[in-house]
């Protein structure tokens, strides 16, 4: 449960996916139920919110690579990728993550589909603009506030045009529905206890206004979204103006 703190300051406390001495085949159920979790709560939504926006100032480019760093077993991407065929794109995506149970999750989820790549890899081991867009879904709340600039910086080099991330809003109203349905459909401990959590480190617009000072030379877009998401946009030029939508 929350403490008397309620949701005024993101949460210290650890996910258990954050502990990588874990893990095995709890974790692999997990991320099947999360994939349930992002369609409920819709989750893709914001990401190809800031794709679009990012596809579209770079000029509307033919051929796009995405990396998805803490990818998960990357099911975010399936409407990305759908999207990307009504527009005639050709895409390609790169999952990112560092544990083997993300791998064999993303491997058989996309087994058929040869646009989409797997690297078993740390974020700060990627190289420099390994891809144009770089996308980070529910990831950026594992990481302390202090620790966000260097996390964003470090998204920005793997990038050439950008970073998307795509995170929980910290509300009472999206930790007790998280709460309701993360009980109601699974009996997985990961489910149940980094469900509501994720929520409680998840974000406000003070914290976009304190990233925004920290990254110097970079401006960032910030975007509330349904159903209680931020969408930050962060372009790689340095034009770009900070803006705040949320509530």
């Amino acid at each position: 449960m929350i403490g008397g703190g309620g949701f005024r300051h993101r949460s210290p406390k650890p996910e258990l996916m954050d502990d990588f001495t874990q893990g095995g085949a709890q974790l692999q159920e997990a991320l099947r139920h999360l994939r349930r979790l992002n369609l409920i709560f819709g989750a893709k939504a914001p990401v190809l919110y800031g794709i679009k926006r990012l596809w579209k100032s770079s000029g509307k480019p033919t051929r796009l690579t995405i990396l998805d760093v803490g990818s998960g077993s990357g099911d975010i991407n399936q409407r990305i990728l759908k999207w990307a065929d009504k527009q005639g794109i050709k895409m390609k995506v790169i999952l990112a993550d560092v544990t083997d149970e993300a791998r064999v999750e993303a491997e058989h989820l996309f087994r058929n589909d040869s646009r989409v790549q797997f690297i078993q890899q740390d974020l700060f081991n990627l190289a420099v603009q390994q891809a144009d867009i770089v996308t980070a879904s529910q990831f950026v709340h594992h990481f302390p506030t202090e620790e966000l600039p260097s996390i964003v910086e470090k998204m920005l080099a793997v990038s050439r045009i950008g970073v998307v991330i795509n995170d929980i809003h910290r509300h009472w109203i999206p930790w007790a529905a998280v709460w309701l349905v993360t009980h109601f459909i699974s009996r997985n401990n990961y489910i149940r206890h980094d469900g509501p959590l994720s929520v409680a480190k998840g974000f406000r617009r003070s914290d976009f206004r304190y990233l925004a000072k920290r990254l110097r030379g970079v401006s960032i877009i910030y975007s509330w979204r349904p159903l209680f998401r931020y969408a930050v946009i962060v372009p790689k030029e340095r034009e770009a103006k900070t803006n705040e939508n949320g509530i």
